[in-house]
Order: structure tokens, then C-alpha cells, then sequence
């Protein structure tokens, strides 16, 4: 299972409970009630095609036999269908444990994707099918890391424990709140009073009198406005800084786990490993450290596998034996930075580059700077298989620890030493909460900046900055008593292709672990943003990372600092604001929450514009007030299923040539027939629901070569 299938799992759980329990209401009325038997035959369908999107096979199975043992209702039926319930109830609960285990004080964290191979091992326990195969990819679970499935989980997968304290401070700040927000509702009316009065008062005798007293009764409710906006700023961000604290937790069982991995593997190997762990009580957002896991073992194994040298290879290197491990973290204020670093072989920059002209990465006359060589590693369609030994391995499977880092609005980069030393670098928001970013402007385009990177802003006059041989610097008056400086700087504004500053400001940006000077052309101010990042189907360029929503709601690119600390002067990147070509949009109909949410987030990822609704009705409501140029439906929905959707919609003149996609676990021979008779241009199994393979059948029934 994958980070994305993994990272469904929670929402998954929470609408499998949901079903299940309406399917026990249904159990006793089986017997007695037609109707009963439709919808309990329904809800098992769906949950069915859930599991099956997700790959949790033996739940699939189960909600299979559910379907059948209601093909025939007779004397007992509502038992035998309460008992396979209890069933999948117990399954649930090993999913619960396997993504949460040891609801203790913290989280465990265990080898990756231990779902399939803990709902085999309840599977086995409750005498019913297991899986046809193991965790694809996954790996067992170290010796002591095994759990009873067979009793609920304490806690379900996402819940944390609260003491009574916190839930008190919840409540409380939860009701001052609501009585803050009710306080606002009477100010509106008060000043909806006030324009009645106005209204009435521009045909008085004396209108000036009237507006006299207007103007000092709306001063009074502006102040009495801002004082309960800001006292309810201030609430919310108790409120937020509560619930953040809950998420909080130290990464010493994080560290200790990446050590566990380490030495099991250097054991395998025949290597000797000494691993040290630094920061242990620096504090991350569990959720945030629970979706990095994976991409740090990756890093720990890269570093013992084929960083370390062997032992008699170290030896005949002057090198002690014993090879050293080093995973550090460290809190800086609103962020938290881990590292990995072995003494091993390191990263030879001149293969490198070598390699990334081969595999077409770079140009072949390009002369990257060392630094800016080892960043190659982490691009996408970096190859190492020509690579000398030094480097060998080093590049495999990095591109997807970036994407892992940068998915959670996080920055990696690489130093090394050749023959010496490799120390990953990594830097996440220690919380999931607004990011503070510096908002700066250049021409017509605006940007951010993560505020934690910028170490100083300077206003320069124009005849500061001057070209040399095609570079820009700028002159910085003389420090204690010395000479005028001279440093390089980066024009954003030839970056953009945006006319040249009249008043530069020089920004000092940390990035990638070394200094640049960033010349814009204003700095607006410093906001509290939600950052999203690019598509992974839609590459941003070089010097973009992520995208911020500001206050007013207008999405602005969020300036990469590692791709700062590669870009040299004068290296072009596409504007902000630059055109795009048209984006299909298409309308998704799902009723279970757990897939359609799965295939919105396909169809986003292929490049479309989604709206999802949940049955064939809002379907209707929705054509008829939106354009969209295809629609994907289900079959099996409570309202309207997908075929007499199609077929209301080929019946319309203005949607009788629309591509329709019908996408359903029914995969009879029988039931795609139907849905072509239906009218719907393509079926799809959900079975062999790909993202591409759908992605591209939308943009051929759209007229877009795929």
C-alpha cells in the first residue's frame, strides 16, 4: 500500500464504523423488510468497493460474503449477517492498531505498511480468508513489535488521549467563542439600525443633525468591532495553540526507531554501525513525523547500505571499523530540522554532474558549483546506474523523500564530503497550522517567502546595484569603519521576466544551508498563510515550492529556498502569473466518502478541475448551474444510480454528447454492456482504477491528446 492509499486510511475507518452500525440497525428488520434488505445489500456493496480501492483484501471479502448470504433471506439470516459484522468489527480494529499501535504516551513507530500483514494475521485468527498476498513493498514486523488484534484498540487510528485540564481549556474556550460570535451577531444588528436611521434621516429637515449622531454611533460600534475581533483573534489562537500542543509529541521514539533500523540492517550487512541520537526532545507534530517515517528509513538505509563501507574497506581507507551514524534534530522556532549524517564514502559532485549530463538532466556545457552538483541527486529522473562506486545508490529513490519533505511544506538539500562524509539535511513546520511567510512583490507578480528563512531586509537605492561580466551585485555601505562591499545578488525581477525595480530591497535568505541576497521590488508585510503544494503530476519550476492561500484568498507561489540555494543570477523561471492552458473539468459522482475522495484526488493529480458530489440528483443540480466537460459516476448510489443518470443525461439535447465515465466494482460482462447501453462512452472496473489510465481516457473522450 502507498503513502497515498495509507494516508485514506483514517477517513476509511471513520465511515466503515459508520456503515457498520447501520448495518447491525438493519440486521434484525432482514426477516421482515424488503427495503431493509436493498439498503443492507447496499451499504455492503460500497463498503466492499472501498476496501477494494485501498487493497485491504480480506475486508473486501467479508463484505463480499455479507452480499451473498442476502441473495437469499431466510429463518437466521439476521444472526449470520450480526456475526460476519462482528467480523469485519474486529478486522476494523486491526487496521485501527496496525496505523496507531500501543495507544500509550506516544506514538510507535513501526517498519512501513504493516496493514495487509496485520489484517492476514486477524484473518487467520477469525477463521476467514485472508489476503491473496502480503504488504506489497512492506517489511515484517521487528521481533517485539507484534499485536493482539483480536481485542478493540484502545484508541482509534488519529485519536490522542486528553487530560482532563485540556478538555476543561477546550470547553471554555469553546463557549467564549460562541459567545463572542453571538456578541458580533447584535453588533450587526445594531449597525443594520443604524442605516435604517440613515435611510430615514437623509429626508429630515436637519439631515446634519441625523449624520452628527450617525457618525458617533457607528465610532462606537467600530471600536466596540474591533475590540471583539481582536479578543476573538486572540481566543482562536489559544484555541489553536491547545489543540496544536495536542499534536506536539517529542521525536525520541522517532530517533530510537530510525537507530533500531539501522543496526538491524547493519547486522545484515556485516557492517559495524555506531548510531548516535541527538534532540530527542524536540517536538514535531505527530502527524507530520508519522508521514515522514518512511522517507527516513530510506534515508538510514542509503546511509548504511551504501554509505558505510565495509569493515576491511574502512580499514584499508584509514578509517576506524566501526562506521558512524549520526541522526540529529533540532528545533527552530516555528520549524524543526532532522539530520543524517555517516562517515562513509560520501558524494563524489564530478560524478554526478557527469551522470546528470548523461541522463539529460542538466545541459552538457553546464558547470553547476559542488554544492549545487549534490542537489542533483534529489530530482526526479536522476540515474545512477553508470555511476562510479563512490556515488552508487546514493540517487535511488531520493526524488520520493523530496516529494515526501516537500508534500509537507518541508526543504531537503545534501552536503558532502568525498571519501569523508553525507548529512542529509531536512527542515519541516513543527505544527500543521498556518505558515508565517514574508509576501514580496516584483512588478505585477506577488510571492512568499517562509519567514524563518529571511535573516534581513535592506532598502537599497537604485545606483546600488551594478553589472559585472554579465552578473549583478550590489554595493552595501562600508561595516565598522571598513570598505564598500561588493556581494552577488539575484534579480528576481529577471528571473520573472519583470521590468527592472526602481527602489530594490535586499533580502538575506538562508537557503540550503548557505546565504543568498535576494534584490525584489517590496516587501508587503509578513502573513499567517495556508501552504499547499503542487500537484506531483505538475512539476513546479525550479525556484517555486508550494502555494500559499493569503487572507484575501489570492494563491501566490511560495518561493523554494533550496532552489534558491541551487539558482545562479540570471537563470529564467516561468511568472506566477503566466497563462495556463484550460483545465477539464470533470464531475465526479461517488456516494462512498472514502472513494470519492481516493478518485478526486486522482483526477487532481492528473491535471482536472473536480467537483464531487455524493448521488445522481446533486448531479442534476449541479449541470445545471456549472459547466463541465466530463462527468465520472458510480453505479451503485441510494438516490439515482449511475445508469439512469447517464441515461437522464443522454435524453438532455445539451448534454447528449458529454463524456460520460462509469467507473463501478460491477465488472460483469453483463454490467458494462448495461452501462453502455446506458449511454456512458467507457467503463471501468474499480478494480483496475489507475490515475493515468483514467486521466488519459477523460482527455480523449475531451479532445485532449493523452
Amino acid at each position: 500500500m502507498d503513502d497515498e492509499l495509507l494516508d485514506l486510511i483514517p477517513l476509511f475507518l471513520g465511515e466503515a464504523r459508520e456503515r457498520v452500525e447501520r448495518l447491525l440497525a438493519l440486521a434484525s428488520q432482514l426477516e421482515s423488510s424488503s427495503a431493509a434488505v436493498v439498503e443492507a445489500r447496499r451499504e455492503f456493496h460500497t463498503l466492499k468497493g472501498s476496501c477494494r480501492m485501498l487493497k485491504l483484501s480480506a475486508l473486501g471479502d467479508l463484505c463480499h460474503q455479507g452480499e451473498e448470504l442476502l441473495d437469499v433471506v431466510v429463518e437466521g439470516t439476521g444472526s449470520r449477517v450480526t456475526d460476519l459484522l462482528d467480523k469485519v468489527t474486529r478486522l476494523l480494529d486491526g487496521v485501527a492498531r496496525a496505523i496507531r499501535p500501543g495507544a500509550g504516551s506516544g506514538p510507535v513507530f513501526l517498519p512501513p505498511l504493516p496493514i495487509e500483514e496485520s489484517l492476514a494475521a486477524a484473518a487467520t485468527f477469525l477463521d476467514v480468508a485472508p489476503p491473496a498476498s502480503g504488504a506489497p513493498g512492506g517489511e515484517p514486523l521487528a521481533e517485539g513489535e507484534a499485536h493482539d488484534l483480536g481485542e478493540p484498540a484502545a484508541l482509534a487510528a488519529g485519536e490522542h488521549r486528553v487530560s482532563a485540564h485540556v478538555a476543561d481549556a477546550l470547553a471554555v474556550g469553546a463557549a467564549d467563542l460562541r459567545i463572542r460570535a453571538l456578541s458580533g451577531l447584535t453588533l450587526a444588528g445594531r449597525v443594520e439600525q443604524l442605516a435604517k436611521l440613515a435611510e430615514g434621516g437623509v429626508l429630515e429637515p436637519q439631515p446634519d443633525q441625523v449624520l452628527a449622531m450617525l457618525s458617533s454611533s457607528l465610532r462606537q460600534a467600530a471600536g466596540e468591532l474591533e475590540t471583539n475581533q481582536r479578543r476573538l483573534l486572540q481566543r482562536a489562537e489559544e484555541q489553536l495553540e491547545t489543540m496544536l500542543a495536542l499534536q506536539l509529541q517529542p521525536l525520541r521514539p522517532f530517533l530510537s526507531s530510525l537507530a533500531r533500523h539501522a543496526r538491524e540492517l547493519a547486522h545484515a550487512l556485516g557492517k559495524e554501525v555506531e548510531v548516535t541520537l541527538e534532540g530527542g526532545d524536540a517536538r514535531l507534530d505527530s502527524r507530520i513525523s508519522g508521514e515522514l517515517h518512511g522517507a527516513f528509513l530510506h534515508l538510514v538505509r542509503n546511509a548504511v547500505d551504501h554509505g558505510i563501507e565495509a569493515p576491511a574497506v574502512r580499514s584499508q581507507r584509514g578509517k576506524p571499523s566501526r562506521g558512524a551514524l549520526r541522526i540529529a534534530a533540532t528545533g527552530l522556532g516555528d520549524r524543526v530540522e532532522i539530520a543524517v549524517e555517516d562517515d562513509g564514502a560520501g558524494i563524489d559532485p564530478v560524478a554526478v554532474v557527469a551522470a546528470a549530463r548523461r541522463s539529460g538532466l542538466i545541459a552538457p556545457d553546464a558547470e553547476p558549483t559542488p554544492q549545487q552538483a549534490l542537489q542533483l541527486v534529489l530530482r526526479p529522473g536522476f540515474s545512477t546506474r553508470q555511476q562510479v562506486s563512490q556515488v552508487s545508490g546514493r540517487g535511488v529513490g531520493l526524488d520520493a523523500v523530496t516529494a515526501a519533505v516537500r508534500r509537507l511544506g518541508g526543504e531537503i538539500w545534501l552536503d558532502s564530503l568525498a571519501g569523508k562524509s553525507t548529512r542529509v539535511h531536512v527542515m519541516v513546520p513543527a505544527a500543521r497550522r498556518g505558515e508565517r511567510v514574508v509576501v514580496l512583490r516584483v512588478g505585477f507578480s506577488r510571492l512568499a517567502l517562509a519567514r524563518g528563512a529571511v535573516a534581513g531586509i535592506h532598502r537599497l537605492p537604485p545606483t546600488a546595484l551594478v553589472q559585472r561580466h554579465g552578473e549583478w551585485f550590489a554595493r552595501l555601505p562600508p561595516a565598522n569603519g571598513g570598505e564598500v562591499r561588493l556581494i552577488p545578488v539575484l534579480l528576481l525581477s529577471d528571473m520573472l521576466r519583470e521590468d527592472p525595480v526602481e527602489e530594490p530591497v535586499l533580502l538575506e535568505v538562508q537557503a540550503a544551508g548557505v546565504t543568498r541576497h535576494l534584490v525584489v521590488g517590496e516587501v508587503e508585510g509578513v502573513e499567517e498563510v495556508l501552504v499547499r503544494p503542487f500537484s506531483s503530476l505538475v512539476p513546479a519550476p525550479p525556484l517555486y515550492s508550494a502555494v500559499a492561500l493569503l487572507s484575501s484568498g489570492e494563491p501566490v507561489p511560495v518561493i523554494s529556498t533550496r532552489g534558491l540555494g541551487d539558482l545562479t543570477d540570471g537563470v529564467a523561471v516561468a511568472r506566477p502569473l503566466a497563462a495556463r492552458a484550460r483545465r477539464l473539468r470533470v464531475l465526479l459522482v461517488e456516494d462512498s466518502l472514502v472513494t470519492r475522495e481516493m478518485e478526486r484526488r486522482l483526477l487532481e493529480d492528473e491535471g482536472f478541475d473536480v467537483l464531487a458530489v455524493s448521488g445522481g440528483r446533486e448531479a442534476l443540480a449541479m449541470l445545471a448551474q456549472h459547466p463541465f466537460d466530463c462527468v465520472v459516476t458510480d453505479i451503485e448510489m441510494p438516490d439515482m444510480n449511475g445508469l439512469e443518470l447517464t441515461r437522464r443525461l443522454r435524453g438532455m439535447e445539451r448534454y447528449s454528447q458529454m463524456p460520460i465515465v462509469v467507473v463501478s466494482t460491477l465488472d460483469r460482462a453483463e454490467d458494462r454492456l448495461a452501462g453502455l447501453q446506458a449511454g456512458a462512452d467507457a467503463y471501468l472496473p474499480k478494480q483496475e482504477l489507475q490515475g493515468q489510465k483514467l486521466g488519459g481516457m477523460i482527455r480523449r473522450l475531451g479532445g485532449l491528446a493523452s
